[in-house]
């Protein structure tokens, strides 16, 4: 979707510090009307990165105190075999998605049916933003029997993969009934430790293989699909791949995406969209410290270097969207709230340069 131009408007990455869902999409909404956010409360466990998505997963194995996919399970043979007869009958259109086990439900995800209800009853948007956390870090978080990352076992690895894909494609086929650009970012900050001891024989064809895998059924939606880190990685994993907007932390990491000269400018040639994680959500005192004049000038000091790339100014601004550097559900209340205004008002004051 090259002709999306979403011209410095403001979205958020999609996690608040509270426990009342009503609360936070009325926060949302005052804040970010024009590219509107479900939200998730990671107060509960049900809603943190590595367990809203996991349902239908085979193997899967949920106690108190850990979360494992156990392919030693007698049944496991069983469970993979109706996973995929359950997944080819979805994509070859013999099953309706919204009828399988790759859907979000009321209790998984209560700030998607709530977001949904209100769109249902206000003009379109400018655009809606879902999320989902990505397969790399899904992959990666979640360990086996053996205590040993999914992502090293092929089967798990595309079963979590596929998982991912559907659920994210899910969110795009629910959204886009009401006429707006409807926009998926994959969070992976499981992708800050690419290259890492961390991630030993995580290979870059491995990466880019299941981020086109599930890019590609936000694209069969006709939605727009995001990755979002919130830490430095290997750049070209996301500028090379098929992802529509890469979000990343540009307070903290612009000086290592910049890094990526060649493949910065190759993705914005190609119209597609920088979102700016301009405000800082990391440590409380630059909360504190920050203003929108100051974050501003921060943003056009950044913008001039991508532009020294051949990127011509006002497509550049037309080009991007405004948002923190990351959720705000780690911080306080207090913080968060002054990380969204600094983030409106940052979008707003850019704006006005078009």
């Amino acid at each position: 979707m090259s002709d999306f131009q979403p011209k410095a408007r403001a979205t958020l990455i999609g996690s608040l510090p509270i426990k009342d869902h009503d609360e936070a999409l009325r926060i949302v909404m005052k804040h970010t009307p024009d590219i509107p956010v479900w939200v998730q409360l990671p107060v509960y466990p049900g809603e943190g990165l590595l367990t809203q998505f996991v349902s239908g997963l085979p193997g899967l194995c949920v106690s108190d105190d850990r979360m494992i996919l156990d392919s030693s399970l007698p049944a496991f043979e069983e469970q993979l075999l109706e996973f995929y007869e359950e997944y080819l009958a979805v994509t070859e259109g013999i099953t309706p998605l919204e009828t399988s086990r790759f859907v979000l439900t009321s209790k998984s995800a209560p700030g998607f049916f709530l977001l949904r209800d209100a769109l249902t009853a206000a003009p379109p948007p400018f655009a809606i933003k879902g999320q989902i956390t990505g397969p790399v870090t899904l992959a990666i978080g979640i360990c086996d029997q053996n205590k040993q990352a999914v992502f090293y076992d092929e089967r798990l690895l595309d079963a979590v993969t596929k998982t991912i894909a559907l659920k994210a494609r899910w969110q795009a086929a629910q959204l886009k009934q009401f006429n707006s650009p409807v926009i998926i970012f994959f969070d992976e900050p499981g992708l800050a430790g690419f290259g890492s001891s961390a991630l030993t024989g995580v290979s870059k064809e491995a990466v880019r293989k299941v981020l086109s895998e599930v890019i590609d059924q936000v694209h069969q939606e006709g939605g727009l699909a995001g990755v979002h880190v919130c830490a430095n990685t290997d750049w070209s994993l996301i500028l090379d791949s098929p992802a529509d907007i890469l979000s990343f932390d540009a307070y903290g990491y612009f000086d290592r995406l910049i890094l990526y000269a060649k493949e910065l400018a190759a993705f914005l040639k190609e119209k597609k969209t920088l979102a700016w994680g301009i405000v800082p959500t990391a440590n409380k005192e630059d909360i504190e410290r920050e203003t929108a004049e100051a974050l501003v000038q921060k943003w056009k000091e950044q913008a001039g270097q991508v532009e020294a790339l051949g990127i011509d100014a006002t497509q550049l601004l037309a080009q991007s969207i405004i948002t923190p550097s990351c959720g705000t559900g780690a911080i306080d209340l207090e913080h968060a709230l002054k990380v969204l205004e600094l983030n409106r008002d940052v979008s707003a004051s850019l704006q006005g340069l078009l």
